[in-house]
């Protein structure tokens, strides 16, 4: 087979073929060898760095150190570290010039321990580092994140005067801000004498990442003023993003109009942050004209729009976004997957998270810990609790992020033992459980009747943590006393708060006191909430249900013509199920499907069966009906028609998987697990609160929730 045909043009005009012309015309001097390595290094040839690093040893300059370095910096180039650190460790005069290029190729590629070891060696070789080595060694302390390593370099900055450097400072403001020091970044900005742009937009980005919105639009507003500089897309895109996460919107339309000024709007960068800022503040239909308006989208203008659609809840638009990025044929990143498996968790959609998995798995993202994550959520929320934890075993290098997620599954699924497990595993792992963790544990304490346990990691938060508890953690620890019916202590509790209880944790024991028909507590929490909360229809029905129970109609008709004075509504309770890819919603007493029909004579069949298996009506649950119509009412619940229709068309022994916007009532409780039995299948129930999982007349809660 004949080698191609190449015209000599094209050869000559190739950077190596100077170089390979060079190494055979005998014309081998310092300085040609210095221009074959910018040549190799253009080009980044391996194999013609190693062929001039011979040339180098063969003729004996290596003792020439401006070679050397540059010989580093072309392996650096080249991505070969390890050949970097041999060039340098045999390099019999090392100045400062070479240990900075070394340095500066370990912090550009992200080996930032490597980097900073370097630096202290350096010192302890008696070498003084100048500006340029500072400027390079301060970005590998920022992504350590350890501002220790910082603070010792800073040190080292002021001992050798190069404080006044533009670049020091910059980087050191950076630095600070990446280690979450936003105190002492901001007084090294107002301590430089001089500034340039990356000073300004180096604030900026810190004080955003850090959260400190209002301070990063008071430093653009300052920058705006300065006469010498103008914003680029750096400082836009940082303070967007600013004033979108404090909702000011009259703040971001200026900064837009001042983009369009300055001719930067059209730029990509700055286009998809307008996009995030005002999807934020809640204008979306600026943000779709927007969209609309670039031709040349990129991941990030798919991101913004995909999260702006799940702000809305709108879950099946985000999911479809998805799709039309990937006919885009645009690549998804880990925020475009973590989004699209969020909008399917919330849509209960397992096809469509599944699908999404199948692009995962493609891309190679299924070692990623964020998307990892997203993925034990959807599976979790969809109903597959072992998919979730399949999931989880796959992830190599678990953090408290992956560890809370698949402990928030468990505890979705009234898994309390499983939660336990997977928290004391966490521990010994020495992972260190944050915030949700612990709201995750407590609850499934609570849920599962683990008093004593519960107590056991509350205490813990403060005396193993150094944690003080949040007002959720309060709120579960009332739940988890009222539940198990000590009302006494859980009131008690409250009074020893040392924070002001807020709704969530008098709600919670509003519910107790309905669970266990405390009337008179239930009254007086009830009292608080209306005033803390008046437009929340939930308490109104609690209070409701208790007075019901109690056979006190005239006060439960009170509160009803209290919600309606007060324009409060009841939301209305709704069931839906996925069959082959299409959703089915149910309200009580529906009639509005196709097969009506068929879905009343199967609930007679339901009814008549588990009647002969024992079942009693639970009446208190027909809070609305009175006399011989409460007992069929229940019957018509948006969950028995779901039920019903399941049994009528999903395959014999496929598993029935019903969602609920409400929780489920005690009455369809009771027929599910009964249901369970006599059709043999399992049935998998979502309400608002957790999952319920029957099987064989048993659900997983054991009748604990």
């Amino acid at each position: 087979m004949r080698a191609p045909f190449v015209k000599p043009s094209s050869l000559c005009a190739s950077p190596w073929f100077a170089v390979a012309r060079s190494l055979h015309n005998g014309s081998i001097t310092p300085t040609r060898l210095n221009h074959l390595l910018n040549n190799a290094t253009q080009i980044k040839s391996v194999n013609h760095a190693d062929q001039i690093h011979a040339q180098i040893i063969f003729h004996g300059y290596t003792s020439f150190p401006f070679l050397l370095n540059n010989l580093i910096n072309t392996y650096s180039k080249c991505g070969l570290s390890n050949h970097s650190l041999v060039v340098f460790s045999m390099a019999p005069h090392k100045n400062i010039i070479t240990w900075t290029s070394l340095i500066t190729h370990f912090s550009q590629t992200h080996q930032p321990h490597r980097a900073f070891s370097l630096f202290s060696l350096m010192r302890s070789a008696g070498l003084q580092p100048n500006h340029f080595t500072v400027s390079a060694v301060l970005p590998a302390c920022a992504e350590t994140e350890v501002v220790v390593y910082g603070e010792q370099v800073h040190g080292i900055v002021w001992k050798y005067g190069h404080l006044l450097d533009v670049f020091v400072g910059s980087a050191l403001v950076d630095m600070y801000a990446k280690c979450a020091n936003v105190a002492a970044a901001t007084r090294v900005f107002d301590e430089m004498l001089e500034r340039n742009l990356v000073s300004w937009n180096a604030m900026i980005v810190g004080l955003t990442q850090n959260k400190f919105y209002e301070e990063a639009m008071r430093i653009f507003h300052r920058l705006v003023n300065v006469d010498s500089f103008s914003p680029d897309q750096v400082s836009f895109s940082s303070v967007l993003s600013a004033s979108g996460n404090v909702g000011d919107l009259n703040f971001g339309k200026q900064v837009h109009a001042l983009a369009f000024k300055l001719g930067l709007k059209t730029l990509a960068y700055v286009k998809n942050s307008l996009m995030d800022m005002y999807s934020k503040c809640g204008c979306f239909e600026d943000v779709m004209r927007l969209f609309h308006t670039i031709t040349d989208r990129d991941v990030v203008t798919w991101n913004v729009m995909i999260m702006g659609w799940v702000l809305r809840d709108c879950f099946e638009e985000a999911c479809n976004g998805f799709w039309l990025m990937r006919r885009e044929e645009i690549l998804p990143d880990e925020a475009s997957f973590s989004t699209a498996l969020h909008a399917s968790a919330n849509l209960a959609a397992l096809d469509q998270g599944a699908s999404i998995h199948d692009q995962i798995i493609k891309a190679g993202f299924v070692t990623n810990i964020c998307v990892g994550s997203s993925l034990i959520t959807m599976y979790a929320k969809c109903g597959t609790l072992d998919d979730a934890t399949r999931v989880f075993y796959e992830i190599k290098d678990q953090n408290v992020v992956t560890w809370t997620a698949i402990i928030a599954a468990c505890q979705q699924h009234g898994c309390g033992a499983r939660v336990i497990k997977h928290f004391e595993e966490m521990l010994k792992a020495n992972v260190k459980p944050d915030y949700i963790t612990f709201v995750c544990v407590l609850a499934a304490c609570s849920h599962n009747g683990l008093v004593e346990e519960g107590c056991q990691y509350f205490n813990s938060m403060s005396q193993v943590h150094g944690m003080n508890p949040g007002s959720e953690h309060y709120a579960c620890m009332v739940d988890l006393l009222g539940r198990a019916g000590k009302l006494d202590e859980a009131k008690s509790f409250i009074k020893s708060m040392p924070i002001k209880p807020d709704p969530s944790v008098w709600g919670a024991l509003l519910g107790a006191c309905r669970t266990y028909g405390n009337l008179q507590m239930g009254e007086e929490v009830a009292q608080k909430l209306f005033k803390m909360e008046p437009e929340n229809s939930g308490n109104y029905v609690l209070l409701c249900n208790l007075y019901t129970c109690h056979g006190m109609l005239k006060e439960a008709n009170e509160i009803r013509r209290s919600m309606g004075l007060n324009k409060v509504r009841k939301e209305t309770g709704c069931s839906w199920i996925d069959i082959k890819n299409k959703t089915f919603v149910f309200t009580v007493h529906d009639k509005s499907h196709s097969n009506t029909k068929e879905i009343y004579e199967m609930l007679g069949k339901i009814e008549e069966m588990v009647k002969n298996k024992g079942y009693v009506a639970e009446t208190e649950y027909a809070v609305n009906d009175i006399g011989e119509y409460k007992e069929q009412s229940l019957w018509y619940h948006s969950e028995k028609l779901a039920l019903a229709f399941g049994l009528i068309t999903l395959p014999t022994g496929a598993p029935i998987r019903i969602k609920k916007n409400l929780r489920t009532c005690g009455d369809c409780h009771t027929v599910m697990k009964l249901a369970s039995e006599i059709f043999d299948r399992q049935i998998v129930v979502r309400d608002i609160n957790r999952f319920h999982h029957f099987t064989n007349g048993l659900c997983s809660c054991g009748d604990y929730w």
